[in-house]
């Protein structure tokens, strides 16, 4: 694990965030390590997916909403009025909750989508970067001979280590994961979590998760939200063995949530 005076990949400072007249994020002052898993855990509500979704700038696209405070990657407000959205969302990438491969498109065409609208031109350089994004997410050996069936084809965890390919083919620096076991069956979280563990070698990932064996399996840091606000933030072991809020350790225990 890396220490706190590790590099800081991203911060957020006082972020505030609302849906409308509704404030859902609270004053956040996080500082996430380069090359680590860091685990937000809370209560659904808590402001979770929000959180990761400013990072992004992804909810900035819900009408109604808006933030206050900064959110920083390698020291830069990814949103000065200078920056470019579609770059931030480039290098911070995002999984969802469900599975979500493009419908229409072969496994091999939603790998590449991505690079395919920023000027990737069909080719061995382009091949070569399915195949190596199929392989981080070990999942080239499963689809190799079925490249050009659709990416619905597989199944819900084939699919979802699909979106991840998809995701790391425009080599982002930090990965996002909202849930992204939530909807799969036990073998294939299983692998979604060896892989998380893995993905931090060559990115900085940060998880939302419900599922505090999860959380403790997978990451370095976790953060604990309730209502809108960060209530602790620090080492797994920590925060899961020797919790500093009372809140944490009642969640933790299952007492709430």
């Amino acid at each position: 694990m890396k220490t706190i005076d590790s590099e800081i990949k991203m911060q957020t400072k006082d972020l505030n965030a609302w849906f409308g007249a509704k404030q859902v994020l609270k004053d956040i002052n996080l500082k996430i390590q380069t090359n680590t898993v860091t685990a937000i855990i809370g209560p659904s509500g808590c402001g979770k997916s929000t959180l990761i979704r400013c990072l992004n700038r992804m909810h900035e696209l819900i009408p109604n909403a808006k933030i206050t405070g900064q959110v920083q990657l390698d020291g830069e407000d990814i949103f000065d009025k200078q920056v470019d959205p579609v770059q931030i969302r480039r290098r911070v990438g995002m999984v969802f909750q469900k599975p979500n491969p493009f419908p229409t498109m072969s496994i091999y065409d939603n790998v590449a989508a991505g690079l395919k609208l920023t000027g990737a031109k069909k080719g061995k350089h382009l091949d070569e970067i399915v195949k190596h994004s199929l392989e981080q997410v070990t999942l080239w050996e499963e689809v190799k001979d079925d490249l050009k069936k659709p990416g619905t084809s597989i199944s819900g965890g084939q699919q979802q280590r699909l979106c991840i390919a998809r995701a790391i083919a425009l080599h982002p620096e930090v990965i996002l994961m909202d849930e992204p076991c939530s909807a799969l069956d036990p073998i294939a979280t299983a692998k979604i979590e060896r892989l998380v563990v893995e993905l931090k070698r060559d990115y900085t990932v940060v998880i939302v998760t419900h599922n505090m064996q999860q959380a403790s399996r997978v990451s370095d840091y976790t953060a604990f939200m309730y209502l809108g606000s960060l209530i602790e933030f620090g080492s797994t072991k920590d925060i899961f063995e020797s919790p500093k809020n009372q809140l944490t350790e009642k969640y933790i225990t299952g007492e709430f949530g």
